[in-house]
């Protein structure tokens, strides 16, 4: 059985237990989307199908963070083949997009404003959708759309948090020609307030019949450059007929027997990957996990991290990224020598290693023992704030995270993907699943990944408690960034964690939301009980049946 040792989970704050079931489980941050996913299990649907029919409910319920208009990854534990599949749904650059052309719209500094029409990139949510559900699971896209369409129709109650988060964006979106369609009377929903979106719902009607060509090859396609050539984009109808997934070979490294699986880059998730191994050799069992000698050397690593990737991590079709190397037992051991474990370092620089938000993340899992980590954003909140006129969705603002210097190997060129934050993460043992899990929120989410893991990992947390646990967050995701740290941190640890040299900011309240909302389900390997937690920092849940 799943080992949890249960005198922890009774130090914990976590004030709900972990959902268990036989049959299935789907975890989101929005349980109209977590009961979708069930509703296509049941239909005999495997984990791909729910995590798409989660994923699409999702873009109707929480259309600030997430939608058609952006950007998936994708992995799928296959349990026949006992084999970690991925799927890059991330888009490109306009083929007319370059550095020449955006600095003279008048950017100015290293990278594109989420403002200007150039932060768009190609939409690669719809085709990740469809090839995820014909590569990996059982039913249709027509069927597996169902559920949305439905709900898009009917409208649906705003949850709480959501409708807060909406209220941020209500700026962004009156400055859209067609911002309206996703606000009522000029204005966010209320919480309880019925929403309905009958334009995204054709989009999706479009997309289940026709298939890819249903979103890049229509009157979508049409709508998309249309709207954001008026704004000023680069985007033609050949940038969306041309666009296609890439079925990736997910990366990993193995963490005390349990090998962890990221997508490669252009992802980012190779930054938890090489996290994990510098502090592999650390005695982190050994600590009490909320004292400031725990979370010290967890920052401390993860800054080590963020000093390779944020330089290394581009499109390995464009630039040469050095995966081999970055995840060498031997280079972890060389960078894990930088780290003063009585002191912080904010200077890190990036290594030489040998060649050798808003987002929603949610996972599924069946009775087969398959299972789907999924993560699907717009990037910030609203994305670009275009909306594609008649469509009910807003276009991504991915091309944000290109640099304009042209030494940086993660410089905008035409039709490359940017360096991406969203990162969905699996983890065998002995080709067994262990677990699918994820922390959505932009540079976060490395850092998400590294701190549940480790609470399961070193002290035997449960999903749900591993999610309740107060997190930091390391801003802007760069060496030297200041550390934001949950308020339910001990003050203790806070006060050592300053005197140790880390720039301590508190955060409360909504601004928690920095922090990620993860999503996490455990397989027990011997009786195949699924074991479930949701974020508390969510309207999410998790449900299973």
């Amino acid at each position: 059985m799943v080992e949890f040792r249960f005198e922890e989970f009774f130090k914990t704050e976590s004030r709900r237990s972990p959902v268990l079931a036989m049959n299935g489980i789907v975890a989101s941050s929005q349980p109209l989307a977590s009961q979708a996913g069930i509703e296509i299990l049941q239909k005999g649907g495997n984990a791909a199908d729910a995590a798409v029919a989660c994923a699409a409910v999702l873009n109707v319920t929480e259309p600030m963070s997430t939608g058609i208009g952006g950007d998936c990854f994708a992995l799928f534990y296959d349990a026949e083949k006992k084999t970690v599949f991925g799927v890059n749904g991330s888009g490109r650059a306009p083929a007319g997009l370059t550095i020449d052309v955006a600095l003279s719209a008048g950017i100015k500094g290293n990278s594109i404003p989420s403002s200007s029409p150039h932060s768009v990139t190609i939409p690669g949510a719809a085709a990740g959708w469809v090839d995820t559900v014909e590569k990996h699971g059982k039913l249709s896209i027509k069927e597996v759309l169902e559920p949305a369409i439905r709900i898009a129709t009917q409208g649906h109650p705003v949850a709480p948090l959501i409708a807060l988060a909406w209220s941020t964006g209500v700026g962004k979106l009156k400055r859209s020609a067609h911002g309206k369609e996703l606000l009522v009377d000029g204005a966010a929903p209320e919480p309880g307030q019925v929403f309905k979106n009958p334009n995204l719902a054709k989009v999706f009607k479009e997309v289940a019949e026709h298939g890819k060509a249903g979103y890049y090859e229509s009157w979508i396609a049409k709508t998309i450059v249309d709207t954001q050539q008026q704004a000023g984009g680069k985007i033609t109808l050949d940038d969306l007929k041309a666009h296609r997934s890439t079925f990736d070979t997910p990366i990993s490294t193995n963490y005390r027997g349990i090998d962890v699986y990221e997508i490669p880059p252009n992802g980012q998730g190779i930054t938890a990957l090489i996290a994990l191994n510098i502090l592999e050799e650390f005695d982190l069992a050994g600590k009490e996990p909320n004292s400031p000698e725990y979370y010290h050397l967890l920052i401390e690593s993860i800054r080590l991290a963020f000093a390779d990737t944020r330089w290394f991590v581009a499109d390995p079709t464009f630039s040469r990224v050095p995966v081999q190397g970055l995840l060498s037992k031997d280079y972890a051991a060389n960078r894990r020598h930088l780290i003063n474990q009585n002191a912080a370092t904010l200077d890190f620089a990036h290594g030489s290693p040998t060649h050798s938000s808003d987002t929603v993340y949610l996972c599924a899992a069946d009775k087969e023992g398959n299972a789907c980590s999924f993560i699907n954003s717009n990037y910030e909140a609203f994305g670009s704030g275009i909306v594609p006129k008649g469509t009910g969705f807003v276009l991504q603002c991915r091309g944000s995270n290109f640099s304009l210097d042209p030494e940086h190997p993660n410089r905008l060129e035409p039709k490359k993907r940017p360096y991406h934050t969203i990162i969905p993460a699996m983890a065998t043992k002995n080709g067994e699943l262990w677990a699918a899990f994820g922390v959505m929120g932009g540079f976060m989410q490395p850092q998400g990944h590294v701190q549940v893991f480790c609470r399961m990992v070193e002290h035997e947390y449960d999903p749900q408690a591993a999610l309740d646990a107060p997190r930091f967050c390391i801003e802007s995701g760069t060496a030297g960034g200041a550390v934001l740290l949950e308020e339910s941190i001990p003050a203790a640890t806070r006060d050592k964690l300053n005197e140790m040299g880390h720039p301590i900011k508190i955060v409360s309240g909504f601004g928690r939301s920095v922090f990620g909302r993860g999503q996490i389900i455990r397989r027990d390997p011997t009786s195949g009980i699924l074991w479930a937690g949701s974020d508390p920092r969510s309207d999410g849940c998790a449900i299973g049946y």
